[in-house]
């Protein structure tokens, strides 16, 4: 059998886009949660990366189910995302209670360790979004050091503000000029999850919704231990570390998920 170049890309493509398409999701609450493992994930992303196909990523936590099922232009976002993954033991849980089936625990920190690793070996640029100038700084150091082939294509820390039209129309123009493949967007939720949904289309990659992840990458926050993390409780880790920036964020939240999980839960099996 014969193949054109033609007919060879025509593969290809077919092959990046469907790589999420395919992907089996399942609604937790308000959102449909992307049932896939590490590994296939970082294929998927990377495929898209590879051909600077718009696409977004979110990664889901207790937290950002609760922001969608108060909000529904955030569950609209998040729904619409390209990849919704399952960034948190509960949701693990919540899989496992509602459908019986297994879904690993997809880190948001393994997974950037694991994009930044793909792009050094891959060729692919890199942008980050987000955060301040310090924190940027050293995470291009952090890069460089770890990624030493890493190309990083460029960084911006926009204003808390809203952009203006002008503003927004130079973010655009930076990050698709700049080849970037990979988009790290570092706003917060439901923040980055909004901007994200707003820019796909106009920028030409992968964007990812990564957090407060970059001060962890950096070793400025501490990361919970891998024990706390397999057993749900990186978010009390992360309380002890800020009890007064999370106390109250993490008492209502985590009671609102537990509510909201067993109505789905003794609705779906009445």
């Amino acid at each position: 059998m014969f193949f054109t170049l033609q007919s060879i890309t025509i593969l290809v493509s077919q092959r990046t886009t469907s790589s999420y398409q395919n992907l089996v999701r399942h609604r937790v609450i308000s959102l449909n949660l992307t049932n896939a493992s590490h590994e296939t994930l970082v294929d998927g992303i990377m495929m898209n990366a590879a051909h600077r196909r718009s696409r977004t990523v979110c990664f889901a936590n207790v937290h950002m189910v609760v922001e969608a099922h108060l909000h529904s232009t955030v569950a609209s976002a998040v729904n619409k995302a390209d990849w919704a993954i399952t960034d948190g033991m509960p949701l693990v849980w919540a899989i496992k209670s509602l459908y019986g089936l297994k879904q690993d625990r997809v880190a948001g920190m393994d997974m950037i360790l694991s994009l930044l690793d793909r792009a050094e070996k891959e060729n692919i640029s890199i942008f980050f979004y987000g955060c301040t100038p310090d924190v940027l700084q050293r995470v291009r150091q952090f890069c460089l050091h770890n990624f030493p082939s890493i190309k990083i294509a460029g960084t911006i820390s926009p204003p808390f503000r809203a952009l203006t039209d002008a503003e927004e129309k130079e973010v655009i123009e930076t990050i698709n000029n700049s080849g970037a493949g990979l988009v790290f967007v570092a706003l917060g939720c439901p923040k980055q999850e909004l901007w994200m949904e707003h820019m796909k289309h106009r920028i030409q990659a992968v964007m990812l919704g990564i957090g407060g992840a970059l001060p962890m990458l950096i070793g400025e926050k501490k990361r919970a231990p891998k024990w706390i993390q397999r057993i749900g409780f990186e978010w009390l880790f992360r309380l002890v570390q800020e009890p007064r920036r999370l106390f109250k964020r993490y008492a209502v939240t985590n009671t609102l998920f537990v509510y909201f999980f067993l109505k789905q839960l003794i609705t779906q099996r009445s």
